[in-house]
Protein backbone atom coordinates (compact mmCIF):
# COMPACT_ATOMS: atom_id res chain seq x y z
CA UNK A 1 0.00 0.00 0.00
CA UNK A 2 2.77 2.54 0.84
CA UNK A 3 4.36 1.88 -2.39
CA UNK A 4 1.46 2.81 -4.23
CA UNK A 5 1.05 5.61 -2.13
CA UNK A 6 4.40 6.63 -2.94
CA UNK A 7 4.56 5.70 -6.92
CA UNK A 8 0.99 8.06 -7.00
CA UNK A 9 2.52 11.35 -5.18
CA UNK A 10 5.61 11.20 -7.45
CA UNK A 11 3.43 11.01 -10.69
CA UNK A 12 1.75 13.94 -9.19
CA UNK A 13 4.92 16.01 -8.95
CA UNK A 14 5.99 15.36 -12.68
CA UNK A 15 4.81 18.03 -15.43
CA UNK A 16 7.56 18.20 -17.54
CA UNK A 17 8.72 15.16 -19.04
CA UNK A 18 12.10 13.82 -20.72
CA UNK A 19 11.10 13.47 -24.58
CA UNK A 20 13.39 11.07 -25.31
CA UNK A 21 14.73 8.49 -23.06
CA UNK A 22 18.00 6.02 -22.92
CA UNK A 23 18.61 2.99 -20.74
CA UNK A 24 21.81 1.41 -20.86
CA UNK A 25 22.22 -2.12 -19.76
CA UNK A 26 24.55 -5.06 -20.08
CA UNK A 27 24.21 -8.51 -21.35
CA UNK A 28 24.07 -9.75 -17.66
CA UNK A 29 21.41 -7.15 -16.45
CA UNK A 30 18.95 -8.85 -20.22
CA UNK A 31 19.50 -12.40 -19.41
CA UNK A 32 18.50 -11.59 -15.27
CA UNK A 33 15.62 -9.42 -16.56
CA UNK A 34 14.58 -10.24 -20.06
CA UNK A 35 11.05 -9.15 -19.83
CA UNK A 36 11.96 -5.69 -17.96
CA UNK A 37 12.34 -3.77 -21.57
CA UNK A 38 8.54 -4.16 -21.68
CA UNK A 39 7.78 -2.96 -18.56
CA UNK A 40 9.23 0.22 -18.94
CA UNK A 41 8.18 0.63 -22.15
CA UNK A 42 4.11 0.08 -20.84
CA UNK A 43 5.66 2.70 -17.41
CA UNK A 44 6.68 4.81 -20.55
CA UNK A 45 3.09 4.77 -21.69
CA UNK A 46 1.05 4.90 -19.02
CA UNK A 47 3.20 7.95 -17.40
CA UNK A 48 2.99 9.77 -20.55
CA UNK A 49 -0.59 9.56 -20.30
CA UNK A 50 -1.22 10.23 -17.11
CA UNK A 51 1.05 13.41 -17.20
CA UNK A 52 -0.81 14.32 -20.51
CA UNK A 53 -4.42 14.63 -18.35
CA UNK A 54 -3.13 16.68 -15.90
CA UNK A 55 -1.35 19.72 -17.90
CA UNK A 56 -2.52 21.55 -20.64
CA UNK A 57 -3.32 20.22 -24.02
CA UNK A 58 -0.33 19.80 -26.55
CA UNK A 59 1.95 19.15 -23.32
CA UNK A 60 4.97 16.59 -24.76
CA UNK A 61 4.93 12.78 -23.46
CA UNK A 62 7.76 10.86 -23.93
CA UNK A 63 8.14 10.54 -27.47
CA UNK A 64 10.91 7.95 -27.86
CA UNK A 65 12.95 5.41 -25.95
CA UNK A 66 15.95 3.36 -25.98
CA UNK A 67 17.57 0.49 -24.78
CA UNK A 68 21.37 -0.20 -25.68
CA UNK A 69 22.06 -4.11 -24.47
CA UNK A 70 25.88 -4.09 -24.45
CA UNK A 71 26.96 -7.37 -25.36
CA UNK A 72 30.30 -8.92 -26.33
CA UNK A 73 27.86 -11.05 -28.86
CA UNK A 74 26.46 -8.91 -30.98
CA UNK A 75 24.90 -11.73 -33.40
CA UNK A 76 24.03 -13.89 -30.98
CA UNK A 77 21.20 -12.43 -29.42
CA UNK A 78 18.21 -15.12 -29.72
CA UNK A 79 18.23 -15.68 -26.03
CA UNK A 80 16.80 -12.12 -25.72
CA UNK A 81 14.62 -11.95 -29.11
CA UNK A 82 11.33 -12.87 -27.99
CA UNK A 83 11.05 -10.84 -24.95
CA UNK A 84 12.37 -8.03 -26.55
CA UNK A 85 9.99 -8.63 -29.71
CA UNK A 86 7.14 -8.45 -27.15
CA UNK A 87 7.49 -4.83 -27.09
CA UNK A 88 6.14 -4.46 -30.58
CA UNK A 89 2.57 -5.37 -29.26
CA UNK A 90 2.46 -1.51 -27.10
CA UNK A 91 4.86 0.29 -28.98
CA UNK A 92 6.68 0.75 -32.53
CA UNK A 93 9.52 -1.47 -31.75
CA UNK A 94 12.53 -0.63 -34.22
CA UNK A 95 15.27 -3.93 -32.98
CA UNK A 96 19.10 -3.53 -34.22
CA UNK A 97 21.14 -6.36 -33.94
CA UNK A 98 24.00 -7.67 -35.78
CA UNK A 99 23.35 -6.35 -39.52
CA UNK A 100 19.57 -6.77 -39.31
CA UNK A 101 16.80 -4.35 -38.15
CA UNK A 102 13.23 -5.69 -37.54
CA UNK A 103 10.37 -2.94 -36.90
CA UNK A 104 6.93 -3.75 -35.87
CA UNK A 105 3.97 -2.29 -34.01
CA UNK A 106 2.24 0.98 -33.65
CA UNK A 107 2.93 3.91 -31.07
CA UNK A 108 5.83 5.69 -29.47
CA UNK A 109 9.01 5.16 -30.61
CA UNK A 110 11.34 1.83 -28.79
CA UNK A 111 14.69 1.54 -30.40
CA UNK A 112 16.64 -1.81 -28.96
CA UNK A 113 20.02 -1.69 -30.24
CA UNK A 114 22.09 -4.76 -28.64
CA UNK A 115 25.77 -4.53 -29.42
CA UNK A 116 26.06 -1.49 -31.46
CA UNK A 117 29.14 0.80 -30.25
CA UNK A 118 29.13 4.73 -30.86
CA UNK A 119 32.17 4.55 -32.29
CA UNK A 120 31.22 2.18 -35.43
CA UNK A 121 28.57 4.32 -36.12
CA UNK A 122 30.70 7.79 -36.13
CA UNK A 123 33.15 6.11 -38.22
CA UNK A 124 30.53 4.17 -40.88
CA UNK A 125 29.25 8.15 -41.17
CA UNK A 126 32.56 8.80 -42.17
CA UNK A 127 32.94 5.96 -44.74
CA UNK A 128 29.71 6.61 -46.06
CA UNK A 129 30.45 10.14 -46.56
CA UNK A 130 33.49 9.03 -48.61
CA UNK A 131 31.92 6.48 -50.47
CA UNK A 132 29.54 9.65 -51.57
CA UNK A 133 32.00 11.55 -52.55
CA UNK A 134 31.36 14.06 -50.21
CA UNK A 135 33.64 17.11 -50.40
CA UNK A 136 35.57 18.37 -46.84
CA UNK A 137 34.79 21.87 -46.58
CA UNK A 138 31.04 20.21 -46.83
CA UNK A 139 31.52 18.09 -43.30
CA UNK A 140 29.78 19.67 -40.77
CA UNK A 141 27.15 18.72 -37.71
CA UNK A 142 24.32 18.80 -39.82
CA UNK A 143 25.48 17.18 -42.39
CA UNK A 144 27.12 14.07 -40.18
CA UNK A 145 23.70 13.96 -38.21
CA UNK A 146 21.86 12.89 -41.71
CA UNK A 147 24.63 9.91 -41.65
CA UNK A 148 23.83 8.73 -38.36
CA UNK A 149 21.80 5.21 -37.72
CA UNK A 150 20.14 6.79 -34.85
CA UNK A 151 18.88 10.59 -35.43
CA UNK A 152 17.91 11.51 -32.30
CA UNK A 153 19.52 13.17 -29.10
CA UNK A 154 18.26 11.85 -25.82
CA UNK A 155 16.89 14.37 -22.89
CA UNK A 156 18.15 11.67 -20.04
CA UNK A 157 20.41 8.85 -20.32
CA UNK A 158 20.02 6.19 -17.24
CA UNK A 159 22.78 3.59 -16.39
CA UNK A 160 21.19 0.76 -13.45
CA UNK A 161 23.32 -1.05 -11.21
CA UNK A 162 27.81 -0.41 -10.88
CA UNK A 163 28.53 -1.00 -14.84
CA UNK A 164 30.23 2.00 -16.18
CA UNK A 165 28.01 3.92 -19.51
CA UNK A 166 29.18 2.65 -23.10
CA UNK A 167 30.05 4.26 -26.14
CA UNK A 168 26.46 4.51 -27.54
CA UNK A 169 24.84 7.54 -28.59
CA UNK A 170 28.05 9.26 -28.04
CA UNK A 171 27.82 12.40 -30.84
CA UNK A 172 24.09 11.95 -29.80
CA UNK A 173 23.95 12.24 -25.62
CA UNK A 174 27.11 14.69 -25.51
CA UNK A 175 24.27 16.83 -24.21
CA UNK A 176 22.50 14.55 -22.21
CA UNK A 177 21.35 14.79 -18.48
CA UNK A 178 22.75 10.95 -17.02
CA UNK A 179 21.45 9.36 -14.87
CA UNK A 180 23.28 6.61 -12.24
CA UNK A 181 21.44 4.49 -10.46
CA UNK A 182 22.68 1.96 -7.59
CA UNK A 183 19.72 -0.54 -8.38
CA UNK A 184 20.50 -2.75 -10.06
CA UNK A 185 18.41 -3.77 -13.41
CA UNK A 186 16.50 -6.55 -12.10
CA UNK A 187 15.15 -4.93 -9.03
CA UNK A 188 14.45 -1.50 -11.29
CA UNK A 189 10.78 -0.60 -10.20
CA UNK A 190 8.56 2.15 -11.40
CA UNK A 191 9.03 4.64 -8.39
CA UNK A 192 12.96 4.48 -9.48
CA UNK A 193 12.16 5.64 -12.52
CA UNK A 194 9.86 7.69 -11.71
CA UNK A 195 12.48 9.68 -9.07
CA UNK A 196 14.32 10.54 -12.09
CA UNK A 197 11.43 12.22 -14.30
CA UNK A 198 10.83 13.81 -11.02
CA UNK A 199 15.09 15.11 -10.56
CA UNK A 200 14.94 15.52 -14.50
CA UNK A 201 12.37 18.30 -14.33
CA UNK A 202 14.12 20.37 -11.60
CA UNK A 203 17.85 20.47 -13.61
CA UNK A 204 18.85 23.43 -15.47
CA UNK A 205 19.55 22.48 -18.84
CA UNK A 206 22.34 24.43 -20.65
CA UNK A 207 23.30 22.03 -23.32
CA UNK A 208 26.71 22.97 -23.39
CA UNK A 209 26.50 26.83 -22.82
Amino acid sequence: MLYWLYARLLKRQITVLPGQVCFMIGAKDMADAPDHLYRVTSWCNEISSSVAKRTPPGSAGIRGLTFHIATPEPCDPERFLPAIRRIGTIARLSLHYGDRKEVTGTGMDVVVAIGKSGREEITECIRRMARDHVPPENVDEQLLDSYLTFRYTPDIVIKSGGDHLTDFLIWQSVYSELFFSDVNWKFFRSVDFLRILRDYQSRIRRFGK
